[in-house]
């Protein structure tokens, strides 16, 4: 199980849904500043005069070697003295706004001493374990920000994340298959009810299709292999939004075109992957 909130930002898409204390901390010392305005640097100064002055006036007492009443008398006023120059001087360094350091946030002031965010996967910190125990995964909240405000694409979601060492492409690939048909039969087995409700109410392909994907195997196709498949039914008459050629960003409806089928889509074009994608010769 994975937490909430992490200070490692996974994928490079951990930065968008940040954890701080910095703004409400900001927005507090600004209110307080506009009622009680940090005082000037005279006032400073001559609180460490007084200081400096009350610090002899003690010094010239013990010399004068005066009876132990008026020497804690006078110590007592010294100290007070000095925690009133530590507050001024504390409250002087208060600044309006997000507190920088060098022209940036200064995260040393936030409350985990540095940036924090909601996670958005596990990965990092399981990726050490799969090295150790081989077959290992994450559970847990995830939220993602992506300019994608579809059905398909969730801010806030619950994701399972395997990981295998020593597996290639292909043990991935078996993995996912394996998965997603036990969570279809699974559904199938023990909540046949509530999909014949959503079948009633929402939608009545949902059990033939879990049935579908259940129970037959899933193909394997390569990018290229997908593209063509398209450019053959633009040539039936076919339309879709965006031009159909190989350095394609996909549309949701060529998505569906293709996938008529259970499949696992390969060796995509590298400019629409993201940074950690292992590239191939194909």
């Amino acid at each position: 199980m994975r937490r909430f909130i992490t200070t490692s930002d996974c994928e490079g898409a951990g930065e968008i849904f940040q954890v701080t204390t910095l703004i409400n901390e900001a927005e507090r010392v600004g209110k307080d500043l506009i009622k009680n305005p940090p005082p000037t640097e005279a006032e400073v100064e001559a609180a460490k005069l007084t200081v400096k002055e009350m610090g002899e006036a003690v010094t010239k007492l013990k010399s004068a070697k005066a009876n132990e009443e008026e020497i804690a008398a006078s110590v007592a006023e010294l100290n007070l003295a000095k925690e009133n120059l530590s507050k001024l001087e504390e409250r002087s360094k208060l600044k309006p706004g997000i507190p920088q350091k060098d022209g940036k946030i200064d995260y040393s002031r936030d409350f985990f001493a540095r940036q924090a965010f909601l996670t958005v996967s596990g990965q990092l910190q399981v990726e050490s374990y799969a090295c150790a125990v081989s077959s290992v995964y994450t559970f847990g909240p995830t939220f993602r920000a992506e300019q994608s405000h579809t059905s398909r694409h969730l801010a806030e979601f619950w994701m399972v994340e395997p990981e295998i060492a020593f597996a290639e492409l292909k043990d991935d690939m078996n993995c996912a298959e394996a998965y997603v048909k036990f969570l279809c039969n699974w559904l199938l087995d023990n909540c046949l009810d509530d999909m014949e409700f959503m079948a009633k109410t929402f939608d009545k392909g949902c059990i033939d299709r879990l049935r579908m994907v259940g129970s037959t195997p899933f193909v394997r196709l390569s990018y290229t292999e997908a593209v063509a498949i398209l450019e053959d039914v633009v040539k039936g008459g076919k339309q879709f939004e965006n031009k159909v050629e190989w350095e394609l960003i996909w549309h949701l409806s060529m998505k569906g075109m293709v996938a008529q089928v259970s499949l696992c889509l390969l060796s995509y074009w590298e400019l629409i992957l993201p940074f950690l994608t292992n590239l191939t010769d194909t």
